[in-house]
């Protein structure tokens, strides 16, 4: 299982240091120490500065500047930098998900409703092609339908099913991926049905409801993350998985509980469905050896 963004620990007093908070962040999203990264004295220049760009570049990374950071979305992590309303003071958070929204905050400044968010990073491979590792052939594995959900509509609650009417190309029959009616558009790829693992949704007390989670189904005994790339089964239905369902600012107005920083890399898969077929509580989820996608032209996790 892929983990959540990392927790960096801050030396005690130097937490309110805009240097050492945005290295922090940077470590956050790398998942190694705060020691390892280089943070620029007071006196030199505001990060990123040279130092910490010369750092990532040895590592084949760059920090890009976000044009427009206020209404900046991204389906993964990035640093947006906030200022105090009135004060020249400036402070690094990590932002994820589209909407974003903060996971990560070194310095524990948003609670404050005067910080605003005045510009922002996104660490990126400097040549992405050099950067992406091959994707290894899925080990053979299995699990079952635990739960099958639906819901008409976007914020409308959800309806659980015992068995569901799987339309190739659209979703389950009634649900909101079909009729157009939910938060994002539907017809896209991975638009048609969206799984979370039940072991993900009883890590949390109490555990993920479906009105909180808003997912079609939720699995048991399977990794969700290692079908991403590659088709699969649900009983005689086959699917094809596009990408990680990874969370958002919506899913926290869903769940009235802060539960998109734990969510990241957790948050369950987004799959197409290849033909028509029925779906029932308790079918086997199996993989299958076919790769949808060649290593150059597969989706990341």
């Amino acid at each position: 299982m892929l983990t959540s963004v990392k927790e960096v620990v801050i030396p005690a007093g130097s937490e309110r240091s805009e240097s050492v908070a945005f290295a922090a962040c940077v470590a956050a999203i790398l998942e190694c120490s705060l020691s390892e990264v280089p943070a620029p004295r007071a006196d030199q220049d505001a990060p990123p500065g040279w130092l910490l760009s010369r750092w990532l570049g040895g590592l084949g990374l760059g920090l890009a500047p976000v044009a427009d950071a206020r209404s900046f979305s991204w389906a993964g992590p990035w640093i947006a930098r906030l200022r105090a309303a009135g004060s020249g003071e400036r402070r690094p958070v990590v932002m994820y998900g589209v909407p974003s929204g903060v996971v990560f905050d070194p310095a524990g400044i948003t609670p404050d409703s005067e910080w605003q968010i005045e510009d922002g990073f996104l660490l990126a491979a400097t040549d992405i092609a050099l950067a992406r590792p091959p994707r290894p052939d899925p080990a053979a594995m299995s699990g079952a339908v635990h739960e099958l959900w639906i819901a008409t509509a976007a914020g409308m609650p959800a309806r659980q099913l015992q068995r569901a009417t799987a339309l190739a190309g659209h979703g389950l029959e009634g649900d909101r991926h079909v009729a157009g009616t939910g938060t994002f558009p539907s017809g896209l790829p991975g638009s048609a049905l969206t799984l979370i693992e039940a072991e993900v949704c009883e890590s949390f007390t109490p555990p993920l409801g479906a009105n909180e989670h808003r997912r079609n189904i939720v699995t048991r005994g399977i990794d969700l993350s290692a079908l991403v790339g590659y088709e699969f089964a649900i009983g005689d239905v086959r699917c094809r998985g596009m990408r990680l369902c990874e969370p958002c600012t919506v899913i926290d107005g869903y769940a009235k509980r802060p539960i998109l920083r734990s969510l990241i890399h957790r948050g369950g898969l987004r799959a197409d469905i290849l033909c028509d077929g029925d779906i029932a509580v308790g079918d086997l989820i199996r993989s299958t050896p076919d790769r949808i996608m060649s290593d150059r032209g597969s989706s990341a996790l």
